[in-house]
């Protein structure tokens, strides 16, 4: 059985993302992830056919094959194809991984240092921007599917697979998970990670785990994003281009959008704003000093907000390209996004570290440090990102 309907997420937008998008979700009893593959292949062949009337399309100046088989590979193999590192060599040894993951300058979250969290990280920084051709990724770690059957052979992995093309998602399938023990301890690991902060996890679904007690068969289910289809049939760039009603930005920035500074802008006091700072907390200041030689390396410079957008598959980073004065766009990523909506943030006069080494983050070099000023106020940390007079050129360097 399949429906094709219109989803809506809380997540930001980018050239591939739309808070509401149209979906194909279908399930078929008795069955798996590898007849989810059969089916997944055959439906974008033969829409490809239908809408191009050929097999070898161009999408973004490059040559898609759609005709050839399509490539399969384990998540495993793939990450020891583009990075080096065989995770099978020590599988489900958390310490070793996160150690690795440190080594390689790979990001691991609070609640994440685990074998199968590394390994995903491993593949979002190494592997997908090289998954140009169609290819099916299969067999994905446990503690990022929480809703796929294990594999019986190695129950660390589960039998789940996405296809990829010219770097991005365009599916999702696995082997359904009908064993309602082993899902309620799955909606249990996930309850942990929610409550630790992770948003994405899944919360309990008793009416589910109850459903799979009375029994289901084996089943293979399905997902593709029809919207970002669309887009590769027809060499659309930006998924606003395939959308009759995309989203759009607030004519005067978000805070316009949610009511903030609704009511008339006051007549200028007297007497400046009275600002009540007794309840905030500040980190000590270091004790060590630092030389003036060692200080003067730092290279602060004014730069520009050229855009700003989230980054995809990440609840904290905003990607910044930068107008440094140089003529070269700068790329740099900062976790603020639960501070700012990427919206508000563009024409802005920021500061910025612009020698320090790139660091790769979610597959993007960040090029750089944005400058921000951190405090805690009964408990909460505040941030706010420091922004200047815009009559600063881009460039200008600060003393």
């Amino acid at each position: 059985m399949y429906e094709i309907g219109r989803n809506f997420r809380n997540e930001g937008m980018d050239v591939r993302h739309n808070p509401e998008f149209t979906c194909i979700e279908l399930y078929q009893a008795y069955t798996d992830y590898h007849g989810m593959m059969d089916i997944a292949e055959a439906l974008i062949r033969q829409a490809a056919q239908d809408a191009c009337g050929t097999l070898h399309i161009t999408y973004c100046g490059t040559d898609i094959d759609l005709e050839t088989p399509f490539a399969r590979m384990t998540m495993v193999e793939a990450v020891k194809k583009f990075s080096g590192i065989d995770f099978a060599e020590f599988m489900s040894d958390n310490e070793k991984a996160v150690a690795i993951a440190k080594e390689k300058g790979i990001e691991v979250q609070n609640g994440k240092e685990t074998w199968g969290d590394v390994l995903n990280s491993f593949f979002e920084e190494f592997v997908e921007k090289n998954l140009v051709q169609p290819t099916f990724i299969m067999d994905y770690p446990v503690e990022i599917s929480p809703l796929t059957k294990r594999k019986p052979d190695c129950p660390v992995l589960t039998e789940r697979f996405e296809l990829f093309i010219m770097g991005g998602e365009y599916g999702n399938a696995y082997s359904e998970l009908n064993d309602p023990i082993d899902q309620m301890q799955r909606f249990e690991a996930q309850m942990k990670l929610r409550e630790a902060g992770d948003d994405e996890a899944n919360m309990i679904d008793h009416d589910f785990v109850t459903a799979l007690e009375y029994g289901m068969p084996p089943t293979g289910g399905l997902g593709i994003g029809i919207d970002r289809l669309v887009m590769l049939l027809t060499d659309s760039y930006s998924i606003r281009d395939v959308l009759l009603f995309p989203t759009m930005k607030p004519l005067n920035g978000v805070k316009d959008e949610i009511g903030v500074n609704a009511q008339p802008i006051e007549s200028p006091k007297a007497e400046p704003e009275k600002i009540d700072f007794s309840k905030v907390e500040i980190e000590p200041l270091f004790k060590d000093f630092v030389d003036f030689e060692t200080f003067s390396k730092s290279d602060f410079r004014a730069v520009k907000v050229l855009a700003c957008e989230a980054v995809p598959k990440s609840k904290k980073l905003l990607k910044f390209t930068l107008d440094d004065g140089t003529g070269t766009e700068r790329t740099i990523l900062s976790g603020i996004h639960a501070y700012y909506e990427p919206e508000e943030l563009v024409g802005k006069t920021c500061i910025a570290i612009t020698n320090l080494p790139p660091r790769p983050m979610m597959g993007i070099d960040s090029c750089g440090m944005l400058i921000s000023a951190v405090h805690h106020e009964e408990g909460e940390e505040k941030l706010h990102l420091l922004m200047v007079d815009d009559h600063i050129p881009a460039g200008a360097k600060l003393y």
